[in-house]
């Protein structure tokens, strides 16, 4: 299953969440309606019948007294013809119907009371839709708000300590490897457990998240382990669906959570007991929700952990790595258990169990039994057998391991072009080799001291970026871009830009993006006015020179597109299902590729045509007689478009593209830049398969 499959998958999962979500709706409101109903029936048995002792029988009728204690005898004339006394009250001698005061019936029972089911369902649902709903627009912040939720601490570079460094390096490496933006990385101080896990709606906003246990507990290549299952999960689209399950469940656990919250927080002594009453109720009852919450989690959650632990095996090629973490884990005295409140509604989230189960664990828990997740792990050490795993006591990487080449083709070439093949390249979206991980390594090796401590505090990151758009060939164009940067930036901008741009100049061109890439947790700390003002400045010195460059470009739109709100790629005002739909755009992208990597009329027209009849449907949609006219606007506004096609449209783009490139059997640098931004900015996750053969690595490694 490649990249592509699994984001497909992940959206089917997405509306399997969304049927379980409806069905136990339903369970939680007739569960209500069933304790209402017999809770109603419960109160009219227990209600005591009128006495009959003293009743009146209304049915007899009753004679008016005459006189207090004297019965008249009606068969007595005398007494029924009996002058009537003028100072008496005249008292008919008829018999009186005398009213019975009402007596209550008591209503039959009834199971179904549709007024009742009415009234308890609109409260259930509006009840859990408004949580969710809350939820769902608090997440849309990103990872950081769970990682937060959490008691996670953010992890400066500045400020780790030697445990943490280590953990930011690999979490660097993994992310260069993987052709993602480097995730911002969380520290849980207070949480002794084994534990660890990645949240976000995209690669862009994804965070990591380890325990205290974790850093304290692991060796390097056990954690190297733990953080590849969790790139898997970035990676594979899970990330997504976990962050879509948290908030539609928000609803059905509202009730349990705010229970867990107020037993935590009560008062002390007296005062506290009743709160503690209270918080006990809202548990009790909450715990519908909680059972199907559970159950829902269990149901999708638990086999793409399997998928995770594969992922991490190939990504280090190392099963002893993640296996050695989950053995830790089970003997650990704290094991993989998270105390924070939150935990509940996070807990598929996490690499091990964040919660202990007393009983149906194989019903309701989110992760598959640790013995049987390390017995796949030790079974597929015979396929690793002989093979260096990638780990700090692996040797120096040297330079003819970097001459990266793929499974079944021919190496990539030391050429200044570069050999591929366009199926290799779409299969490679979304996957970390080990060949990968040792650029990686080998790429933040080499890096400069200065540009290392410079990609780990603000000012030099911004440094950093304007350092990579300064003119190497032409120095009036550098010379009117750095007398433009000194009327909007400080004094001290200017000398560190300077400082760094030695360095940024002996930079092969094909670790640009890389470089990038690991500014970006730093720059994400910025406000978006602060996001803004940097763009402008992009804008500023690209404009220097009156047009702009490629690479130029593409460093921009890399940049904005990594550091834009995830709120902007998380919700979808329209998918396009059909290449019909974003044909134009297409012919755009294909244009552009066509233009960069060709030279003359005929060049470009024949690579333009090799990647479009690589489209499917092509056959059906009008053909232009020649390339249409591209440029940077119109290119960027094609790709926000592509971006919102379904997960096997953008597997045909990308396949195009590749074709297009590839034809010649040779990448240039631009076109590797260019086509990397194009995968990028489709959200599709590219390795750094054609950085290779530079002058960066000539040296000794």
């Amino acid at each position: 299953m490649n990249f592509f499959e699994h984001q497909d998958q992940a959206r089917k999962n997405t509306r399997k969440l969304i049927f379980l979500f409806a069905l136990s709706l339903l369970f939680i409101t007739g569960t209500v309606y069933l304790a209402a109903v017999v809770t109603l029936s419960g109160s009219l048995k227990g209600s005591k019948p009128r006495s009959s002792r003293n009743a009146i029988n209304c049915t007899q009728p009753r004679p008016a007294a005459s006189e207090p204690g004297v019965t008249p005898n009606m068969s007595d004339p005398a007494q029924r013809f009996k002058p009537r006394d003028s100072n008496r009250v005249a008292v008919s001698s008829s018999p009186v119907l005398v009213p019975c005061p009402p007596v209550t019936q008591k209503a039959a029972f009834s199971w179904w009371q549709p007024s009742l089911f009415f009234t308890i369902g609109t409260g259930t649902v509006v009840l859990v839709g408004l949580g969710s709903l809350y939820k769902i627009q608090t997440l849309k912040a990103g990872g950081s708000i769970i990682a937060q939720e959490m008691g996670g601490r953010l992890l400066l570079s500045e400020m780790a300590h030697p445990e943490e460094r280590q953990l930011l390096n690999v979490v660097e490496e993994m992310a260069i490897a993987a052709g993602i933006s480097v995730p911002a990385v969380y520290v849980m101080d207070n949480e002794q457990g084994i534990n660890a896990f990645a949240a976000g709606f995209t690669p862009n906003d994804a965070v990591i998240g380890v325990t205290r246990g974790t850093l304290e507990q692991l060796s390097r290549d056990e954690l190297q382990g733990v953080i590849g299952h969790e790139f898997s999960h970035i990676l594979n689209g899970d990330m997504r669906l976990n962050i879509r399950l948290i908030g539609i469940l928000h609803g059905l656990l509202l009730l349990y959570i705010t229970g867990r919250v107020v037993i935590d927080w009560r008062p002390r002594g007296k005062e506290g007991n009743a709160v503690l009453a209270f918080g006990i109720a809202l548990v009790v009852i909450g715990s519908f929700g909680l059972l199907c919450g559970r159950l829902i989690k269990s149901a999708i959650s638990r086999q793409r952990e399997f998928l995770a632990d594969a992922s991490a095996v190939q990504f280090t090629r190392n099963p002893a790595g993640i296996a050695g973490a989950l053995d830790k884990i089970a003997n650990h005295h704290y094991s993989s258990l998270v105390h924070a409140p939150s935990a509940e509604s996070n807990s598929h989230l996490f690499f091990g169990s964040a919660l202990r189960f007393n009983f149906l664990e194989e019903l309701f828990a989110t992760h598959p039994p640790l013995g049987q997740r390390i017995r796949r792990l030790n079974a597929s050490k015979r396929q690793y057998a002989g093979q260096a795993p990638m780990s700090s006591s692996s040797p120096a990487v040297g330079e003819e391991s970097l001459t990266m080449g793929f499974a079944g083709g021919s190496p990539v070439t030391r050429s200044p072009h570069i050999q591929a093949n366009p199926a290799q390249i779409v299969s490679q979206i979304g996957t970390v080799t080990p060949e990968h991980y040792a650029y990686a390594k080998a790429l933040l090796g080499q890096l400069p001291e200065s540009l290392l401590l410079g990609i780990r505090e603000p000012q030099g990151a911004i440094a950093i970026v304007y350092g990579l758009l300064l003119d190497t060939q032409n120095l009036q164009v550098r010379t009117q871009q750095l007398e433009w940067l000194k009327q909007v930036e400080p004094a001290d901008v200017i000398e560190k830009t300077l400082t760094l741009s030695a360095d940024i100049d002996a930079l092969d061109p094909r670790s640009r993006l890389p470089l990038v890439d690991l500014t970006v947790p730093v720059l994400r700390q910025s406000d978006t006015d602060q996001h803004q003002r940097l763009f402008k400045c992009i804008q500023g010195l690209a404009n220097a020179d009156g047009r702009w460059s490629l690479p130029e470009f593409v460093l921009y739109a890399v940049l904005r597109h990594r550091l834009q709100p995830s709120s902007a790629t998380s919700t979808q005002a329209t998918e396009f299902t059909t290449i019909g739909q974003i044909w134009s755009d297409c012919l755009i992208l294909l244009s552009g590729l066509a233009q960069v990597g060709q030279t003359g009329t005929d060049a470009i027209a024949y690579a333009f045509r090799s990647g479009v009849y690589r489209l499917p449907g092509a056959g059906q949609e009008t053909l232009p007689d020649a390339p249409p006219a591209c440029n940077m606007k119109t290119l960027k506004h094609s790709l926000d478009r592509l971006n919102l096609a379904t997960p096997k449209l953008k597997q045909a783009i990308v396949d195009a593209c590749a074709h297009t490139v590839l034809l010649d059997n040779k990448v240039t640098v631009q076109e590797t830049e260019l086509l990397r931004a194009i995968v990028i900015l489709l959200d599709c996750p590219m390795p750094p398969f054609l950085n290779t053969g530079s002058k960066m690595f000539a040296r000794n490694v």
